[in-house]
């Protein structure tokens, strides 16, 4: 018979009043504190991206630092904290891998390209280190604030953190390289015309 109530299969089995509701659990502070940096963080780093992206679309890759350096310096200083999560326990880090990637950062944010912009300046090595390091960021911010608010993760965004290092890692860490190389390089001329002037 072709009547919606006649079927063959069997009939569904009734809820059974034995099982427990489930429970939502409201997040902790603690829960909440790292939804809202991991997303602020996620925030920055993408106006880093767009800006590095607009900047060097439009101008060239020579105005990157003039355009986004204070942001991109304040924008890693924040990072900070993220010493201060693994020393309390708020995150599972390492201590001393957390304070070595930060103290990378800081080394080139606020004593390299801070101190020798011009030098910077005329490298495109510091736009492709600002452009792995905040698709880097946006990637990672962004799958913890997930994560830590739905309990799981997109698939493709867990492929797109656990894989993109593959070409972001070598990227900025080239990046950073040149820039030191350079800074290196600027170091010597100019000791190198200070000696000439006392010698003098």
């Amino acid at each position: 018979m072709d009547r919606p109530n006649d079927s063959q299969l069997p009939p569904p089995p009734e809820e059974q009043n034995d099982q427990q509701p489930i429970k939502v659990v409201p997040p902790t502070y603690r829960t909440l504190y790292l939804i809202l940096y991991n997303f602020v963080s996620a925030l920055l780093w993408s106006v880093i991206l767009g800006r590095v992206l607009l900047i060097t679309t439009l101008f060239g890759y020579s105005s990157v630092h003039s355009g986004v350096a204070d942001f991109t310096r304040w924008t890693q200083t924040l990072a900070a904290l993220e010493i201060l999560h693994a020393a309390v326990g708020l995150v599972r880090a390492p201590i001393m891998t957390t304070v070595m990637q930060v103290a990378s950062r800081f080394l080139l944010v606020w004593l390299i390209a801070y101190f020798f912009p011009a030098t910077v300046s005329q490298s495109p090595a510091y736009t492709s280190m600002l452009l792995a390091w905040s698709v880097t960021e946006v990637v990672r911010y962004s799958y913890f604030a997930v994560n830590l608010a739905y309990g799981g993760v997109p698939l493709w965004l867990t492929w797109v953190r656990y894989n993109a290092f593959f070409v972001l890692y070598p990227l900025g860490i080239g990046s950073a390289y040149v820039l030191f190389t350079h800074m290196m390089a600027q170091r010597k001329k100019v000791m190198r015309s200070l000696r000439e002037k006392k010698d003098v």
